[in-house]
């Protein structure tokens, strides 16, 4: 599964993002608009953690919701 099916369906992952990521504000979150590098950029800055650990954290976060995103891609 590739980013773009975040992406596409950030308005239903938005708020598995805050539950992850509870530091973010909602505004941050609305901001992102499912932006990748916007992600990793706010991780960072919030967390004040490397940027390969931001990848890694993103990167479980895409594999623990595979099953919900690709729900939403067939449901399209």
């Amino acid at each position: 599964m590739n980013w773009d099916t975040i992406e596409g369906n950030w308005n239903q992952l938005k708020g598995n993002v805050k539950q992850q990521w509870g530091k973010l504000t909602d505004d941050q979150i609305e901001v992102i608009a499912g932006k990748r590098d916007h992600l990793a950029g706010k991780i960072q800055e919030q967390y004040g953690i490397t940027k390969d650990e931001v990848e890694k954290q993103i990167t479980a976060f895409q594999k623990r919701h595979a099953d919900v995103i690709n729900a939403f891609s067939i449901k399209k």
